[in-house]
């Protein structure tokens, strides 16, 4: 017997230890190898022998098929070794052809300094004479000219190609050699963030064209459910999808722990995380503990260490972005030696950077994806050992949801990555950014579909003017500084810490973010925010450790104005389509755990935007029906708005933040009850379409959360809503499983 199994069966065994939902047992599988088809350069070749490195399947596949000229996705799991698999086709590339260059973009800077490492080892053994380096905004100016005129293989990120694209004659050389481009961590493009990459990719395709030069793409991306379509919206082009796994694993046990109900709720996450953490570590499981937060970070392994008189005080640390670069690398390098046996840390150790081989993986809190989730549970188990992977549950709907239902977590699809190309305020302001780079012309739909309706917008506002070669930007600012990748709207606020510019974002989203007294988590650290100027676009915060959060709360209209699709299911109207949404924030919570500590009144101007909703109808009969029997029917619609909010995520990679929500008896545009689902963006995100098609299997899942939940009334693992601006009244459970069950279960009249 293992280590692991013995752990599992020890955990059994105990008195005090009955929180155990499931385990899941997944069997080890054998590698499976193959060779590449194309005869390799001689060095290539020879790298490969020397290092004694047999391709997986995968790799091999994926490299065929680049080297056969075809843009590659690559969607198999953590550790299956994805990099080698875009770097040999880009090496080879480079070998044979002394003009050919590689532009690599990553999303973190941590996994940017990783990999240069890897491409500056393969570039001293092959010879290419590559000279890989990173430019970015950390690259020092004195080094900027060199590194283009000299350097075939550029490593960077989206933000700097933005604000570089308006220069794009000094980056001549490399540009018109451009062979590929690889795209690490492709599903962390999504949503906003994901638009404004896809736009910036066109614009990006769009000069390369201009040098002569048409590269190939090789995304690699964790296991989303529409690779062909991610890959699509992201950059225009037609890819081949690598997807079957040829690594091996050893046997993985994922446990899901659920904290013991003590009184009304379920008892801290956080502190079951700890014990767990110190148990494993007595069986001699090397571990590494992810949490949501810095804070929680250092936390759960102060009380690690201090726990049972410091037995294991010298081999826990915490690991979280802003430590010293060199701290990393020692916690890194002690981890990989065994030195450390346990760590416990934020999402800053989910992808990329390579600490060996661990036991067990412990996730405290369910990270809102099943990408995540695999990506963290990915970490322990590498090569043929055996692992444990152990996810504690909070007390909300996405959790223990998992928690009633594992078989939907471990044998269902992963979430569909969204990338909305239809947002015309994202599409106005890189078209901005285009005509500032190069004169916008006809041609230019290639690129960017369909872009009259905002060229007569941008031109009639003389933002852009009509010239003999196109049209150019008007502007005195540069757009690529108007122009937010992350942000849709120009109304921006600013969040400042003295001098220290933390983030900027939307007016609509400080409101509730931002707000005067509001708690701002950034890069998991906290900040109080001491005043919001809303005219002037600045938010001004303190850095403090405060052991509460705050939670803004709105009311909320939707009118339609336009409907785009509709559909019957089960008798059910469900539509999707245009619409104007007023949100006022008028109070904020301030929250210990989830101790309510007060409400705060705020005075804040109300925010309307146009945005994208699903919305159904209700029949009259059902609502006429539960007025005659005295049932809450308004108590039941609200239940039913908040708890499918909260099962969206199970079908897009979104958050139950990134959605807004209103239930009506009687709304004067369909004037029958209605509820509406709303993306919480100025022109949609793409997340009310993904609801609309996924409406069947959204309204089982939601009906599934509120029926099997243990509460008697309803609670916050079903249908309370953290951000609900009525402060969860009225809220009837036994009349949402009702409306649901008419919702999932056609009605025999």
């Amino acid at each position: 017997m293992g280590a692991v199994e013995e752990y599992i069966r020890d955990l059994k065994a105990s008195a005090p230890y009955g929180q155990i939902a499931h385990v899941e047992e997944i069997d080890e599988r054998e590698p499976s190898f193959d060779d590449v088809s194309h005869a390799l350069h001689p060095r290539l070749r020879g790298y490969l022998d020397s290092h004694k490195i047999r391709l997986y399947s995968h790799q091999a596949r994926a490299i065929d098929l680049a080297l056969d000229g075809k843009n590659v996705i690559i969607t198999t799991p953590t550790a299956s070794g994805k990099t080698l698999a875009f770097n040999v086709p880009v090496f080879e590339a480079l070998l044979n052809d002394k003009k050919a260059t590689a532009l690599y973009l990553y999303p973190m800077k941590a996994l940017s300094n990783d990999q240069l490492k890897t491409l500056k080892s393969m570039d001293l053994e092959l010879g290419t004479k590559a000279m890989p380096s990173i430019y970015d905004g950390d690259t020092p100016q004195s080094a900027r000219p060199g590194i283009r005129d000299t350097a075939r293989i550029i490593v960077s990120n989206p933000y700097a190609i933005h604000r570089y694209l308006p220069w794009h004659d000094r980056w001549r050389r490399l540009f018109s050699g451009l062979r590929f481009v690889v795209i690490d961590e492709a599903h962390t493009y999504r949503g906003i963030y994901g638009s404004g990459v896809a736009m910036l990719i066109r614009r990006l395709r769009r000069i390369l064209k201009r040098y002569g030069s048409d590269p190939q793409f090789i995304l690699s991306s964790a296991t989303v459910a529409n690779p062909e379509e991610l890959s699509f919206k992201l950059t225009g082009k037609q890819f081949e999808v690598v997807s079957k796994d040829g690594s091996g694993r050893g046997k993985k046990y994922f446990m899901f722990w659920n904290p013991p109900i003590e009184g009304e709720s379920r008892g801290s996450t956080h502190q079951e995380t700890m014990r767990l953490l110190v148990s494993q570590l007595d069986h001699g499981l090397q571990t590494i503990c992810f949490t949501p937060s810095r804070r929680m970070a250092e936390l759960i392994g102060k009380w690690a260490r201090e726990y049972d008189n410091g037995r294991f005080r010298d081999v826990i640390a915490s690991y979280r972005a802003g430590y010293l670069p060199e701290d990393r690398r020692r916690i890194e390098d002690d981890l990989k030696n065994r030195r450390l046996m346990g760590v416990t840390s934020t999402n800053a150790l989910e992808v990329g950077i390579d600490i060996g081989s661990l036991d067990s993986v412990i996730i405290s809190g369910y990270p809102g994806t099943r990408i995540s989730t695999w990506q963290q549970a990915g970490r322990a188990g590498r090569g043929m050992s055996e692992s444990l992977v152990t996810l504690v549950a909070f007390d909300n709907p996405l959790d223990q949801y998992y928690m009633k239902h594992p078989d939907r977590f471990f044998h269902s699809k992963n979430e569909e990555a969204i990338v909305d190309l239809r947002n015309p305020y994202i599409l106005m302001g890189h078209l901005m950014c285009a005509s500032a780079e190069l004169p916008l012309t006809s041609d230019d739909s290639a690129y960017f579909g369909d872009f009259s309706e905002a060229l007569e917008a941008l031109s009639s506002a003389s933002i852009l003017r009509r010239t003999p070669r196109g049209f150019v930007y008007g502007g005195t600012k540069s757009p690529s500084e108007i122009v937010d990748l992350k942000n849709i709207s120009s109304h921006t606020v600013r969040v400042m810490c003295g001098s220290e510019l933390l983030e900027t974002m939307e007016a609509s989203r400080a409101c509730s973010e931002a707000h005067n007294g509001a708690v701002l988590l950034h890069q998991g650290e906290t900040y109080l925010i001491e005043d919001l100027d809303l005219k002037l676009g600045i938010a001004r915060a303190v850095q403090k450790d405060v052991d509460y959060y705050t939670e803004a709360l709105k009311l909320s209209d939707v009118a339609i104005r336009r409907e785009r699709m509709r559909k019957t299911v089960n008798g059910i109207d469900v539509h999707v389509g245009d619409v104007t949404v007023t949100e006022q924030y008028y109070e904020y919570a301030m929250k210990r755990y989830e101790k309510l500590l007060g409400y705060f009144p705020l005075d804040l101007p109300p925010q309307t935007f146009e945005s994208v909703a699903l919305w159904f109808t209700l029949p009259d009969d059902l609502h006429q029906g539960m007025l005659a029997e005295n049932r809450d029917f308004n108590g039941g619609i609200h239940a039913v708005e908040h708890a499918m909010i909260a099962m969206a995520p199970l079908f897009a990679l979104c958050d139950r933040w990134d959605m807004g929500g209103l239930s009506t008896p009687n709304h004067p545009d369909t004037n029958l009850p209605t509820i509406f689902i709303y993306d919480a963006y100025e022109g949609g995100i793409g997340i009310a379409e993904k609801c609309y098609e996924a409406f069947p299997d959204l309204a089982k899942a939601t009906l599934e959360l509120v029926r099997d939940c243990e509460c008697a009334e309803g609670c916050p693992a079903c249908i309370y809503s953290p951000k609900c601006g009525n402060k969860n009244k009225p809220l009837d459970k036994s009349a949402a499983k009702e409306i649901l069950g008419r919702v999932v279960q056609p009605s025999d009249g």
